[in-house]
């Protein structure tokens, strides 16, 4: 049945499609998108433009980039959502910043990778899906890559002020020069919110019933949801006319970030990222691009259940809380790439390195006297090499056709340093009887990919691609090792997995028209040894566990999205999405795939301002994975009206999200075991915002 807003859209577009002929304009930014998503985009990505960044009262990246179709989040509170990918998530896809690998450092991704820099360091987002990025490892289902600002010419100011429901607060401040031979580029950014509420008028942090020693102590419940601080720096220099060099620094410092989702939550969560790069052009006939690339990063990451009824104080438990992880992961890297030209066409060639380190130590209350509070080697000073080379080839085939096709191999190390063999046998042997288990191992794996783009006529393009892409175990895969009190079940990896690949089949077709376009992609995953959480019969005198095996699975689906400018300046916009996950190996769902969603969108824009009414929704998720528990989602649609004004150097937008205040759960709104707290964390209600924005 059709939401109330649903009726409404369909109304405005009605009116939309009766209106006069458009009159000429001087410039409009939706028909360059037009131009852009419906031509020169290659039909493997998408992207988020500045535009829809600046509009949108996002509090991150993963609630922005569900406008982009077959993409979706894991909500674990009011920020920090991770990205999904046509299903696949966590380290089955990359998410860079400025082509930077970034880690979080908790073993429940509560800090994912794009929690780690801030909106107002962004220019655009590039979203590749699926197996076909040769020149990083690792890129399995897919590759988000945040593209930071870089400073026009001459000297420039920015400063922009969300203010929304719930004393949200996001803020930031920007200067920059640009002169012929030297840059330099700084900025500042501030997020604050108190945990929003739901369409029930509760806060997030109510989800808890009475009785659950999960629940938020009184004086928490309202405490903020988040605070956090965010500096960055970047300077640039012409060596020559064909080469330059930039050196870029930032600083994030979280606080009190809030997670109802599990059942700790954040202290603080320090990040320090260091990103150099040098490019040389034209350095002959042949060599057309040289490129360095070396960075560095670190994450600093404290949880505890601090803020719980379960940290109050007991005959046993003495401190402030009854389970903390403290949890660093250090990661730095180097790539060389030259780009060439060889016979018609160009061929990128390169080389890479990076390193993981990730240590994380858990203090739990084992309800003992004599030891209180027991220090694990969670993920016990785990150390990731990765070596890799890659070449890619893209050639125009006539005026019609291209091809381009691209092969990386990878060597990868893991090694435990912390693993010792006691530690190994207490508590992996129980679950591997039999099995040598060591505590280091290496992979070594080769990728590719083709594909082909055939100009059917100046209106219609298609596509066709196959890529194989693999990722090795990541580290809490491997080694985990966290033993439990009570009925609660331990957490193991397992140092037998083998490599997650995917073999992955896609085509597609781009109509397009002056002012118009759509785009249909389909694909089919499958994937050989996908790692997938599973349970582990309890040993002799033991208890179960959760733990991570290699299946078989297949996922299939597609995205259909379009664009149109209509008479009268408006502007009709529309997104399908769905994906199909099986688990070959049992025969049922897989586990945590979002249903069939979509967006549907109407916008009045000229020149000086506009207002835009969406809707979105999505269909009940009943294909759902009993053996970890999953339940179904019902469906839901919900309204968004926004309106928008641009006056000299100032902008001004206001907006409300969740017209209806409808209450309503995304299907991955859920944390599984052995941290599931069982109980979902809704969306939010009725939000109300205002972005007052200067630029120089």
């Amino acid at each position: 049945m059709w939401s109330k807003g649903t009726v409404l859209a369909t109304i405005v577009m009605a009116v939309a499609l009766t209106g006069v002929d458009r009159p000429a304009m001087a410039e409009n930014m939706l028909l360059d998108e037009i131009t852009v998503r419906g031509v020169q985009q290659p039909q493997t990505e998408e992207n988020l433009t500045i535009r829809e960044v600046r509009e949108s009262p996002a509090r991150d990246m993963g609630e922005a980039l569900q406008a982009v179709p077959g993409l979706s989040i894991v909500r674990k509170g009011a920020i920090a959502n991770d990205v999904v990918v046509r299903g696949l998530q966590g380290d089955d896809i990359n998410v860079f910043l400025d082509g930077v690998r970034i880690h979080g450092g908790c073993p429940s991704r509560m800090d994912p990778p794009s929690f780690h820099f801030d909106f107002a360091e962004v220019d655009a987002i590039e979203v590749i899906k699926g197996p076909y990025d040769v020149e990083n490892p690792g890129s399995l289902g897919g590759t988000v890559n945040a593209v930071s600002r870089q400073p026009d010419k001459g000297p420039g100011l920015s400063a922009s002020l969300t203010y929304g429901t719930a004393d949200l607060v996001n803020a930031s401040l920007k200067g920059s020069y640009g002169g012929e031979q030297f840059d330099a580029l700084a900025g500042y950014a501030y997020k604050y919110s108190l945990p929003p509420r739901s369409g029930d008028g509760k806060r997030i942090t109510a989800i808890y019933p009475a009785i659950s020693p999960n629940r938020y102590r009184d004086d928490d419940v309202d405490s903020r949801a988040y605070s956090i601080d965010t500096f960055w720096v970047k300077g640039g220099y012409r060596i020559t006319d064909k080469a330059r060099t930039e050196l870029s620094y930032s600083y994030q410092d979280a606080d009190h970030v809030l997670y109802p989702y599990l059942l700790m939550d954040a202290d603080y969560d320090r990040t320090d990222r260091v990103n150099w790069t040098t490019t040389v052009d034209d350095l002959g006939p042949i060599l057309k691009q040289l490129s360095f690339q070396a960075w560095w990063n670190e994450v600093e990451h404290l949880m505890h259940d601090g803020y719980r009824v379960s940290s109050l104080p007991t005959a046993v438990i003495r401190r402030d809380y009854s389970m903390q992880t403290d949890a660093t992961t250090e990661t730095y890297g180097a790539k060389l790439k030259g780009s060439w030209a060889v016979g018609p066409g160009t061929l990128d060639t390169g080389v890479d390195y990076y390193l993981r380190n990730w240590d994380a130590v858990n203090e739990i209350a084992m309800y003992t006297m004599a030891a209180p509070y027991t220090p694990q080697p969670m993920i016990p000073d785990v150390d990731v090499d990765n070596i890799g080379v890659f070449a890619a080839y893209s050639v125009p085939l006539g005026d019609a056709w291209s091809i381009k096709a691209g092969v990386r191999l990878d060597h990868t190390t893991a090694e435990a340093g912390k693993l010792d063999a006691a530690r190994m046998a207490k508590a992996f042997q129980p679950y591997y009887p039999g099995q040598d288990l060591d505590d280091d191992t290496d992979f070594t794996e080769v990728s590719g990919n083709v594909q082909m783009t055939w100009k059917a006529a100046d209106s219609l393009e298609f596509f066709a691609g196959f890529g194989s892409g693999s990722r090795p175990p990541d580290a809490q895969e491997l080694y985990i090792n966290l033993l439990r009190p009570g009925t609660n079940p331990n957490w193991l990896g397992n140092p037998k997995l083998s490599p997650t690949r995917n073999n992955q089949a896609d085509l597609g077709a781009r109509l397009t028209g002056e002012d118009w376009f759509t785009k249909l992609s389909l694909f089919y995953s499958d994937l050989q040894d996908y790692i997938d959480i599973a349970g582990l019969p309890a040993p002799a005198g033991g208890k179960l566990a959760r733990g991570y095996r290699n299946v078989d699975a297949t996922l299939w689906g597609g995205e259909l999205s379009g664009q149109v400018a209509l008479p009268g300046d408006f502007y009709l916009s529309g997104a399908l999405s769905y994906v199909h996950g099986e688990n070959d190996d049992t025969d049922e769902p897989l586990a945590e795939m979002p249903p069939l969603t979509g967006n549907i969108g109407v916008r009045y824009d000229v020149d000086r301002w506009f207002v835009e009414l969406t809707e979105r929704f999505a269909d009940d998720q009943d294909r759902v994975d009993d053996n970890l528990e999953e339940t179904e989602t019902a469906g839901w649609g919900v309204t968004d009206l926004k309106a928008g004004l641009n006056w000299e150097r100032w902008t001004v937008t206001a907006g409300v999200n969740n017209v209806f205040d409808k209450y309503y759960f995304t299907h991955l709104s859920y944390q599984r075991d052995p941290f599931r707290s069982g109980y979902r964390v809704p969306e939010t209600g009725a939000f109300t915002y205002l972005t007052v924005a200067y630029r120089y």
